[in-house]
């Protein structure tokens, strides 16, 4: 059976997985490069939230089809049918008591109406108003009023469009959006997937299709960050971009900043510091501002003050039609400079050790969702475990997370969604040219954080297969052409001898599970097998080395003595050797260990997963099992070894800013 897809024409044989993959796909509906600017309420920009309860209808039609195809968007969705209340931000899998709903792939919809004050839609010029989003995973088409703004692809970055043509040109202020959302994988998004029918009509029912993914993580979908409303200029500062270098006593802020809407405008910039005192000034669209004397940013435990965030004041004022227009913005910005030699990671010239976790976004009842509490006890707990980084295990986190890793020193490497790339065709050309998107899209977005400290452009990937060579040097190559500021790495799991992508990473990190995955049960194995890996890996590229997985499952309460898998005790016993390994190897060119996982956290259903993954060191409601005491002695340690802070702050006293 062909269905009739929303682009027009048969969508294939295929209905579910054929529908997304033509819409994926069309050439030019996808939202362009232009800036990404943070949405923050200044004296020229206001901001509103749209978070809450949105109306939320799933097309249960056997295509998948029929909003499209009877036109949902038209209308408010409660004509369409019946909806219920979604709350936003969250996924949408563990909201309800459908069970249907928690495995759902295909289109879902989502509306919200508001009402925009006056002042958004009169004035002469009138203001530019926009509507982004944090994210939405997966695939995004956006009405407004029932006109198509935008369509994204990609469920970890934000998009927006500007919708004020929509808006002031309708009769009266208010504001029907309305979202259709797709979660299908195939073998060429980010990350991978596959649909597959199951045609033994005796074993299933009609139709009956699973989504197959080659990742270890529920494939939450929905509506994952705020979605916001914010109006600037009809002139406006479109983009900022800041760089910086510096040495004992003089730093260097290099800036470039971009307008759109006018091309007669002046732009001025004030550099400040905590304490509100101008330290620099400058004017025009590229320049440098130069700070006497600068307090850098640190990582938290490498110094008294992390985290320490200067205030970037843009200011621009431009004439459009007879009006003078004034735009103002503010950018956080930390001083500091990344460096790599073949045995260290140096941040601000000092060697760096990366004692940190891997996360997941992921929680109870909210999947995904953005959910503050829930972000400001981890990064409590971060602090208490002392740890000084993480990695973005397997996706770009939120902004709002990575704004506490600016403010609070923790050192991130920021990794894309370049998760379960293991087919052969999901490294051709047309993955390729979506996985280069991503990545300009998420330098654009994180390009000023200071806390970013190397890219990761993909996790695990079948980096064995001869494709993956032009694959990973293409793709590194342009992300080091879009930010020659920082390293670029990827996460393995190949063989040292095997690997075609590490020749062109600036730090190797490598993820093993011995003693779990491999040769399970036998711990002794731990020393011979992680020590040759090191000096295999070191040997063949002379890079510098992150352990960026290992760890051990643990359901909470269990105990064995002799430890057994699965029990808190083996848990335990596992990281303990690996660390007697590590602390020989950290004194010569391995840069970091980050432990599998911060917390417990859902995957799909299967016969290894009892409620999912259970490698975390606390558990998914973050609660510490035994394994958080071992590691929490240890990165104290080593951060008291490290640092030259003073004794009463390098210790298990909570050290909060």
């Amino acid at each position: 059976m062909a269905l009739a897809a929303p682009g027009g024409g048969a969508a294939g044989p295929c209905p579910l997985p054929a529908l997304p993959v033509l819409l994926l796909f069309l050439p030019g509906l996808v939202a362009g490069p232009a800036g990404m600017l943070q949405p923050r309420d200044t004296p020229s920009r206001e901001r509103r939230e749209l978070g809450g309860l949105w109306s939320f209808r799933a097309d249960l039609s056997p295509g998948r089809d029929a909003g499209f195809a009877q036109r949902w968007y038209r209308r408010p969705l409660r004509q369409t049918g019946p909806v219920i209340d979604m709350p936003v931000p969250a996924s949408f899998n563990d909201i309800t008591q459908d069970p249907s709903l928690e495995n759902y792939i295909g289109w879902v919809w989502y509306e919200k109406e508001v009402l925009l004050p006056l002042r958004w839609l009169q004035g002469d010029p009138a203001p530019r108003v926009v509507l982004r989003f944090g994210s939405a995973h997966y695939y995004s088409i956006v009405w407004v009023n029932g006109v198509q703004v935008v369509e994204h692809e990609g469920g970890h970055l934000p998009f927006e469009a500007d919708i004020s043509s929509v808006v002031q040109g309708s009769p009266g202020s208010l504001c029907r959006i309305t979202v259709a959302l797709n979660n299908t994988l195939t073998p060429h998004t980010l990350p991978p997937g596959s649909i597959q029918y199951m045609a033994d009509k005796s074993r299933y029912p009609k139709n009956y299709f699973v989504q197959n993914t080659k990742f270890d993580f529920f494939n939450y979908a929905g509506i994952h960050r705020p979605v916001v409303l914010y109006t600037t200029p009809a002139a406006y500062i479109d983009d900022i971009t800041v760089t910086t270098t510096s040495s004992d006593s003089l730093a260097r802020v290099q800036y470039q900043v971009s307008v759109v809407g006018s091309t007669a405008s002046s732009l001025s910039l004030s550099l400040r510091d905590q304490e509100g005192k101008v330290v620099a000034t400058g004017d025009g669209p590229v320049g440098e501002l130069k700070v006497l004397n600068p307090n850098l940013w640190w990582p938290y435990l490498m110094h008294e003050n992390p985290g320490y965030l200067y205030s970037l004041e843009v200011r621009m004022q431009a004439q459009l039609d007879g009006a003078l227009l004034e735009d103002v913005y503010t950018l956080p910005v930390g001083i500091r400079t990344v460096h790599v030699t073949s045995s260290q990671f140096l941040i601000n010239g000092r060697p760096f050790y990366f004692h940190g976790v891997n996360k997941h976004e992921d929680a109870d009842i909210r999947g995904k969702g953005l959910d503050w509490p829930l972000i400001v006890k981890d990064f409590n707990l971060l602090r208490w475990l002392g740890a000084n980084s993480f990695r973005t295990s397997h996706y770009p986190y939120a902004e709002e997370i990575m704004d506490l890793c600016d403010a609070y020193g923790i050192a991130v490497i920021d990794e894309s969604p370049g998760v379960g790339i293991k087919l052969p065709e999901s490294f051709g050309n047309r993955s390729l040219q979506h996985h280069l998107a991503v990545m300009e899209e998420l330098v654009r977005r994180d390009k000023n954080r200071p806390s970013v400290v190397m890219w990761s452009v993909a996790n695990e990937p079948a980096s064995e297969l001869p494709p993956a060579a032009h694959y990973f040097k293409t793709v590194i190559a342009h992300t080091k052409a879009l930010d020659p500021s920082r390293p670029v790495t990827f996460v393995t799991d190949a063989n040292y001898a095997l690997d075609h992508g590490a020749p062109y990473v600036d730090v190797i990190c490598v993820n093993s599970y011995f003693s779990w995955y491999h040769d399970p049960g036998h711990l002794e194995v731990i020393p011979l097998q992680l020590t040759a890996q090191f000096e295999n890996w070191y040997k063949t590229y002379q890079k510098p080395i992150i352990q960026s997985e290992y760890g051990a499952d643990s359901v909470p309460g269990l105990h064995s003595d002799p430890p057994m898998m699965f029990s808190e005790e083996y848990q335990q016993a596992m990281l303990r050797e690996y660390h007697s390994v590590l602390d020989k190897k950290r004194k010569e060119y391995v840069v970091g260990e980050l432990i599998w996982n911060f917390a417990d956290f859902m995957t799909n259903q299967g016969t290894t997963r009892v409620l999912g993954n259970k490698k975390g060191i606390f558990t998914r409601q973050r609660q510490p099992k035994a394994a958080a005491f071992v590691l929490r002695d240890r990165y104290w340690r080593i951060a008291n070894e490290s640092s030259c802070l003073p004794p009463a702050i390098t210790s298990h006293s909570l050290f909060l800013k």
